[in-house]
């Protein structure tokens, strides 16, 4: 599943993220969601979701 849908992401997921720092390489990083920061129901982008060790990124994909 994509990351672009908000319905799609929920608090305790394993999700692939990129970081405001990583977006011009396109690093991932993974981690599990605890907040959903992005209101819209959809983000062309991703969407923004802060992870349970604090950073901060738009969801590129989820994985479990």
């Amino acid at each position: 599943m994509d990351g672009k849908t908000r319905k799609n992401i929920t608090p305790g997921l394993k999700v692939s993220i990129v970081l405001k720092q990583d977006q011009r390489t396109g690093k991932r990083t993974e981690g599990i969601v605890k907040d959903l920061l992005t209101k819209s129901p959809q983000h062309p982008h991703g969407i923004k979701v802060r992870l349970e060790d604090g950073q901060v990124g738009r969801v590129q994909e989820v994985l479990g």
